[in-house]
């Protein structure tokens, strides 16, 4: 059920940043997504089917969603960035300028941002920024408020910092994928697709980041926020209790929605019962989409 891809690429500063693309070509009057990958993945994380419903590029384009996946700064096609510049921050700024070429391109009236893991993160780091495109709400997933210490995602971290790393294919499952129950051969075969070598400095600062830079950013993102961290994260400190921890940290959003993604682990759209988080997704682009359409006649009731 594949929906037809495009390829675009664009121009942030010096820098070339690639993307993959789904849906509708031309202004469809629904806002556009933008999606941002984790940390050992392509933009193609996001084209990868968890089940028969097919990828979260599948599930919104069926929608009528046109949907743009960026490369991040060395990944895939994207131009990669010199190791003391590789900071989450030039991410965020860089994608920042990419979206906007996106929103004049696609003829956007509004924008959602999905990101997932590292993503997650950067996309929080551009809500935060208030970019000067219309951004409407963000879904962080893969992203929580406490890494455990000594945990796998220390352990990534303590790698030398100028080396790039490719991750041994059972250390990776061990990592991303939950109980062999909660995801498909086929969908462990398509995901090798998605797959790259990650720098070490992005590793190292992910388990930083919801110390270091998650309490600055929260409080600074002023559109809805959704959030979704697996029942068998391993590298986050999961439960409801730490689901809600991240929530009430986004106390200038209009409304929050943070929940367990059940049954999966760390890449959860990658799981059987990713389909259930892309929906919710959707659905909460339904809901900013309506708050956005309100704030711009008053806040009517």
């Amino acid at each position: 059920m594949a929906e037809q891809r495009e390829n675009p690429a664009f121009k942030a500063d010096q820098y070339r940043i690639t993307a993959l693309a789904a849906g509708p070509a031309a202004a469809s009057g629904k806002p556009l997504i933008v999606a941002l990958h984790g940390g050992t993945y392509t933009a193609r994380y996001f084209d990868v089917a968890g089940g028969p419903e097919g990828s979260f590029l599948d599930v919104a384009a069926g929608n009528g969603y046109s949907v743009v996946a960026f490369d991040r700064p060395g990944y895939g096609g994207s131009s990669p960035l010199e190791p003391d510049a590789n900071t989450f921050g030039r991410h965020a700024e860089l994608l920042g300028s990419a979206i906007g070429q996106a929103v004049d391109r696609y003829g956007a009236g509004g924008v959602f941002l999905v990101g997932h893991s590292i993503g997650g993160m950067i996309a929080l780091m551009i809500a935060a920024c208030e970019p000067g495109w219309p951004l409407i709400g963000v879904s962080a997933t893969g992203v929580g408020a406490v890494i455990p210490r000594g945990g796998a995602a220390e352990a990534l971290g303590s790698l030398p910092r100028d080396e790039t790393v490719d991750l041994p294919g059972a250390q990776r499952n061990r990592i991303m994928f939950g109980p062999v129950s909660t995801y498909s051969a086929e969908a462990l075969s398509q995901a090798r697709g998605s797959y790259a070598p990650a720098p070490v400095r992005e590793l190292i600062q992910a388990p930083a980041w919801p110390r270091e830079q998650l309490p600055q950013v929260a409080p600074r993102v002023r559109v809805p926020v959704h959030n979704a961290l697996a029942e068998f994260d391993a590298l986050w400190a999961g439960g409801p209790e730490n689901v809600a921890r991240f929530a009430e940290m986004f106390t200038s959003a209009p409304f929050v929605d943070a929940s367990v993604a059940r049954r999966t682990g760390h890449c959860i759209d990658h799981h059987t019962l990713g389909i259930a988080l892309h929906l919710r997704q959707l659905a909460f682009v339904k809901e900013c989409a309506m708050w956005a359409e309100q704030g711009a006649a008053g806040r009517e009731t």
